[in-house]
């Protein structure tokens, strides 16, 4: 579906990505946007999870760890990769489907995953050794 010609220049952001193509059926738009919105609602989830295994260790500073505060951090880190990574992963999906491009392969997913796993067992480690 190409955009009507009204004479005025598009001002959609990013000019780089609305300048190529043709817009795509609104659905797959909006489906890509709400993709888009959950990897924001995970990387939230993330950090929020941070900080609350970090708040463990202000709660009780007698029992605190410094392998809760990695855990922290790991968690921390992984919401900023994918909150970082979420809005690019759009673009070139957006970019693709105006092109009529093959959709990219996913690369935030495989690496989220076994970061995941990784501070699982961080997390686990921290509950055997520590009993808390």
């Amino acid at each position: 579906m190409a955009p009507q010609d009204t004479g005025s220049p598009d001002r959609r952001w990013p000019r780089r990505l609305f300048a190529v193509g043709s817009d795509p059926d609104p659905r797959f738009t909006l489906a890509n946007e709400r993709t888009f919105l959950a990897w924001i609602r995970t990387s939230l989830a993330l950090m929020a999870a941070g900080v609350g295994v970090e708040a463990l260790n202000a709660v009780t500073p007698d029992q605190s760890s410094p392998l809760r505060t990695v855990l922290a951090i790991l968690l921390l880190l992984a919401g900023v990769l994918c909150s970082a990574t979420a809005f690019g992963r759009w673009m070139t999906t957006e970019r693709a489907m105006r092109t009529n491009a093959s959709l990219p392969a996913p690369r935030l997913g495989p690496l989220l995953g076994y970061g995941l796993a990784a501070i699982g067992v961080v997390a686990c480690a921290l509950l055997l050794i520590t009993g808390i």
